[in-house]
């Protein structure tokens, strides 16, 4: 196992190479000294792809990693959903497990607990990869949008049309499943109002918040609330745009509540003004409303937040320019301000990585679990590191 203590100096030269390093710079925030144990793929189907998992931890310190598994590419009609365990704090996984695998694509999976002990798990649907087969269809062998394996051609069109164009339609949505028996039995999907990659999160009041967007309805952008462990949701609040940005550029939205009870919600942004960066919204009583977005001054999305036993925060998220790779800052203001970046890994080979998510075990060991494209191969593996603060 490898020890690869880093310091201030390191990280601080690191980030001062980066165009917002001097936003990101907070006298409260210094950069800790941390330590990366060990790197690792825990993928167990390497001729697969393997996207947007999500990491949560047990009361009871079991791991579980919900992912979109059973692909061909990043976009594809092939994904499901399916989720994994570990006992030993990510030293070693269970096999996969095929959670639900709709007619068409099954894409980002989140999951967390909730108070009674349900496991929730989260994930939408998708026809991207209808203009890529339609392309596939007429492109001839070597021109743009050909496959390398006609035989390829001939099983996309036998999932695409085992559902009619208006049946295909109505398998849009964003979906919930939900487990009373620690994962072994799983009830059918049930609709919910938002996504977002992670899924919800626990309040301190016992009541489940899923802060996302309304994919394939309106298109809203704010929280859904839970009084009754998941089963129901119901719109809570809209978060309000910046004054002249278009919110159907806001995406992917996680939330976390810190130690003075501000939930701090970040949603991923496309609008020109901090294009590409993480922005940032709080509310004072508990998601009713919202403060306005505000930049911190982070270039990388998504975020996923966790409060650390010592009540600071982390984000984690992934940085899809070069250095490649994933990064996590902390706050020790309660999310007023954030720190500089920490390194996790630096040596991707594209920007087809990222969404990382992070849980502290009980020995304080950090687990990151996020997908790449790794050398050797076009198809994306679940890579995890093990680090300490």
């Amino acid at each position: 196992m490898m020890h690869l203590p880093i310091n201030r100096r390191h990280a601080l030269a690191a980030c001062l190479t980066l165009p917002w390093a001097s936003r990101a710079l907070a006298a409260n925030n210094a950069i800790p000294e941390f330590q990366l144990l060990d790197t690792r793929v825990i993928s167990w189907k390497p001729p697969l792809y393997h996207g947007w998992p999500t990491l949560a931890r047990r009361k009871n310190g079991e791991l579980m990693l919900a992912f979109s598994g059973g692909r061909e590419k990043h976009v594809c009609p092939f994904g499901r959903l399916e989720w994994m365990r570990s006992k030993d704090t990510g030293l070693t996984w269970g096999w996969p497990q095929v959670l639900y695998d709709g007619p068409i694509d099954d894409r980002d999976a989140g999951v967390v607990e909730t108070g009674s002990g349900a496991i929730l798990v989260t994930t939408f649907t998708s026809l991207a990869y209808e203009p890529v087969l339609a392309k596939a269809m007429t492109a001839k062998p070597g021109q743009p949008g050909a496959f390398s394996d006609p035989k390829l051609i001939d099983e996309w069109r036998a999932v695409h049309d085992r559902l009619s164009a208006s049946e295909r339609q109505a398998e849009l949505g964003c979906y919930m499943l939900r487990s009373t028996d620690g994962g072994r039995t799983w009830s059918a999907r049930y609709s919910v109002p938002v996504n977002s990659p992670h899924g919800p999160v626990a309040l301190s009041n016992g009541h489940l918040l899923y802060p996302g967007k309304a994919l394939w309805d309106d298109g809203r952008v704010g929280v859904c609330l839970s009084t009754d462990d998941g089963v129901t949701w119901n719109w809570l609040a809209t978060i309000k745009p910046r004054p002249g940005d278009n919110p159907d550029e806001y995406h992917e939205l996680h939330a976390v509540q810190a130690a003075d009870g501000t939930i701090i919600c970040h949603i991923r942004n496309h609008n020109s003004p901090n294009k590409r960066e993480t922005l940032q919204c709080e509310s004072k009583d508990e998601g009713r409303t919202w403060s306005e977005l505000h930049s911190i001054g982070v270039w990388g999305l998504p975020s996923h937040l966790l409060r650390l036993k010592d009540d600071r925060l982390l984000m984690s998220y992934g940085h899809r320019r070069k250095p490649f790779g994933i990064q996590a800052r902390l706050s020790s203001d309660h999310g007023q301000s954030w720190g500089e970046p920490l390194m996790i890994s630096t040596d991707g080979i594209t920007g087809d990585l990222g969404y990382p998510s992070t849980v502290q075990c009980d020995d304080g060991t950090l687990v990151t679990v996020w997908y790449e494209v790794l050398p050797g191969s076009p198809l994306a593996q679940l890579r995890q590191a093990r680090w300490r603060i």
